[in-house]
Protein backbone atom coordinates (compact mmCIF):
# COMPACT_ATOMS: atom_id res chain seq x y z
CA UNK A 1 0.00 0.00 0.00
CA UNK A 2 1.55 3.35 -1.15
CA UNK A 3 1.86 6.43 1.96
CA UNK A 4 1.10 8.81 -1.38
CA UNK A 5 -1.98 11.28 -0.70
CA UNK A 6 -4.81 10.44 -3.01
CA UNK A 7 -5.65 13.89 -2.81
CA UNK A 8 -2.08 15.59 -4.80
CA UNK A 9 -0.63 14.60 -8.32
CA UNK A 10 1.55 16.46 -9.88
CA UNK A 11 -0.14 18.55 -12.89
CA UNK A 12 0.70 17.26 -16.69
CA UNK A 13 2.23 19.61 -18.93
CA UNK A 14 -1.26 20.65 -20.71
CA UNK A 15 -2.02 21.83 -17.23
CA UNK A 16 0.81 23.51 -16.59
CA UNK A 17 0.39 24.86 -20.29
CA UNK A 18 -2.44 26.48 -19.58
CA UNK A 19 -1.83 27.61 -16.08
CA UNK A 20 0.79 29.31 -17.88
CA UNK A 21 -1.39 30.92 -20.66
CA UNK A 22 -4.07 32.50 -17.73
CA UNK A 23 -0.96 33.87 -15.67
CA UNK A 24 0.51 35.36 -18.91
CA UNK A 25 -2.58 36.80 -20.23
CA UNK A 26 -3.34 40.36 -20.55
CA UNK A 27 -6.78 41.26 -19.30
CA UNK A 28 -5.63 38.97 -15.58
CA UNK A 29 -2.45 41.10 -15.48
CA UNK A 30 -5.07 44.07 -15.68
CA UNK A 31 -7.10 43.39 -13.71
CA UNK A 32 -4.91 42.21 -10.69
CA UNK A 33 -2.73 45.71 -11.09
CA UNK A 34 -6.11 47.28 -11.14
CA UNK A 35 -6.99 45.35 -7.57
CA UNK A 36 -3.64 46.19 -6.56
CA UNK A 37 -3.62 49.43 -7.41
CA UNK A 38 -7.32 50.30 -5.85
CA UNK A 39 -5.43 49.03 -2.31
CA UNK A 40 -2.33 51.35 -2.46
CA UNK A 41 -4.76 54.13 -3.99
CA UNK A 42 -7.04 53.75 -0.73
CA UNK A 43 -4.03 53.78 1.50
CA UNK A 44 -2.30 56.57 -0.29
CA UNK A 45 -5.61 58.05 0.47
CA UNK A 46 -6.22 57.79 3.72
CA UNK A 47 -2.44 59.14 4.37
CA UNK A 48 -3.03 61.89 2.34
CA UNK A 49 -6.29 62.88 4.47
CA UNK A 50 -4.66 63.21 7.31
CA UNK A 51 -2.22 65.31 6.12
CA UNK A 52 -4.74 67.99 4.01
CA UNK A 53 -8.11 68.11 5.63
CA UNK A 54 -10.43 69.97 3.40
CA UNK A 55 -13.96 69.43 5.04
CA UNK A 56 -14.54 72.81 7.51
CA UNK A 57 -14.76 71.53 10.88
CA UNK A 58 -17.32 73.35 13.38
CA UNK A 59 -14.89 73.67 16.63
CA UNK A 60 -18.32 74.28 18.52
CA UNK A 61 -19.87 70.94 17.28
CA UNK A 62 -20.22 67.86 19.92
CA UNK A 63 -17.33 65.44 19.45
CA UNK A 64 -19.02 62.87 17.96
CA UNK A 65 -20.02 65.09 14.93
CA UNK A 66 -16.77 66.26 14.81
CA UNK A 67 -14.92 62.43 14.38
CA UNK A 68 -17.79 61.80 11.69
CA UNK A 69 -17.21 64.80 9.45
CA UNK A 70 -13.10 64.19 9.65
CA UNK A 71 -14.00 59.84 9.46
CA UNK A 72 -15.99 60.92 6.12
CA UNK A 73 -13.52 63.03 4.41
CA UNK A 74 -11.19 60.14 4.88
CA UNK A 75 -13.68 58.31 3.49
CA UNK A 76 -14.07 60.10 0.82
CA UNK A 77 -10.82 60.72 0.10
CA UNK A 78 -9.81 57.34 0.43
CA UNK A 79 -12.08 56.02 -2.31
CA UNK A 80 -11.40 58.77 -4.48
CA UNK A 81 -7.63 57.74 -4.50
CA UNK A 82 -8.41 54.20 -5.05
CA UNK A 83 -10.43 54.80 -7.80
CA UNK A 84 -7.51 56.98 -9.59
CA UNK A 85 -4.48 54.74 -8.45
CA UNK A 86 -7.05 51.52 -10.00
CA UNK A 87 -7.76 53.11 -13.31
CA UNK A 88 -3.84 54.35 -13.42
CA UNK A 89 -2.68 50.82 -12.87
CA UNK A 90 -5.10 48.79 -14.94
CA UNK A 91 -4.38 50.89 -18.13
CA UNK A 92 -0.95 50.55 -17.46
CA UNK A 93 -0.30 47.26 -16.60
CA UNK A 94 -2.52 46.42 -20.08
CA UNK A 95 -1.14 49.11 -22.13
CA UNK A 96 2.84 47.39 -21.20
CA UNK A 97 1.59 43.65 -21.69
CA UNK A 98 -0.22 44.67 -24.92
CA UNK A 99 3.18 46.51 -26.52
CA UNK A 100 5.11 43.81 -24.93
CA UNK A 101 2.94 40.98 -26.57
CA UNK A 102 3.48 43.03 -30.06
CA UNK A 103 6.79 43.96 -30.06
CA UNK A 104 7.66 40.38 -28.53
CA UNK A 105 10.11 42.19 -26.11
CA UNK A 106 10.45 43.97 -22.96
CA UNK A 107 12.97 47.24 -22.67
CA UNK A 108 12.77 50.84 -21.83
CA UNK A 109 10.34 51.74 -25.17
CA UNK A 110 7.63 48.95 -23.76
CA UNK A 111 7.49 51.64 -20.28
CA UNK A 112 7.47 54.55 -22.55
CA UNK A 113 5.27 53.52 -24.83
CA UNK A 114 2.61 52.25 -21.82
CA UNK A 115 3.75 55.62 -19.55
CA UNK A 116 2.60 58.06 -22.81
CA UNK A 117 -0.48 55.57 -23.21
CA UNK A 118 -1.59 56.05 -19.69
CA UNK A 119 -0.42 59.82 -19.17
CA UNK A 120 -2.65 60.20 -22.32
CA UNK A 121 -5.91 58.39 -21.01
CA UNK A 122 -5.75 59.65 -17.86
CA UNK A 123 -6.17 63.24 -19.22
CA UNK A 124 -8.80 62.55 -21.76
CA UNK A 125 -11.24 64.83 -19.77
CA UNK A 126 -8.61 67.38 -20.74
CA UNK A 127 -8.51 67.74 -24.43
CA UNK A 128 -5.71 67.15 -26.74
CA UNK A 129 -3.14 69.83 -24.89
CA UNK A 130 -3.49 67.72 -21.97
CA UNK A 131 -3.22 64.52 -23.14
CA UNK A 132 0.05 65.39 -24.93
CA UNK A 133 1.18 66.78 -21.50
CA UNK A 134 0.20 63.45 -19.67
CA UNK A 135 1.24 61.37 -22.33
CA UNK A 136 4.83 63.33 -22.52
CA UNK A 137 5.27 63.46 -18.16
CA UNK A 138 4.01 59.62 -17.87
CA UNK A 139 6.40 58.68 -20.36
CA UNK A 140 9.25 60.99 -19.23
CA UNK A 141 8.63 59.13 -15.51
CA UNK A 142 7.99 55.82 -16.66
CA UNK A 143 11.81 55.92 -18.70
CA UNK A 144 13.31 57.31 -15.42
CA UNK A 145 11.67 54.59 -13.07
CA UNK A 146 12.82 51.51 -15.99
CA UNK A 147 15.86 53.48 -16.21
CA UNK A 148 16.66 53.17 -12.29
CA UNK A 149 15.16 49.68 -11.68
CA UNK A 150 17.14 47.82 -14.83
CA UNK A 151 20.52 50.58 -14.73
CA UNK A 152 22.74 47.10 -13.54
CA UNK A 153 21.25 44.94 -15.79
Amino acid sequence: MSNANPFTRTPTQNERNAAAQVMDSCVLKTGLSGVAGYGMGAVFGLVLSGIEFSSPVDTNAPTKQQVKTVLSDMKTKSLSSAKNFAIMAAIYSGSECLIESYRARKDIYTSIGAGCMTGGGMAIRTGPRGMAAGCAGFAAFSAAVDWYLHKDD
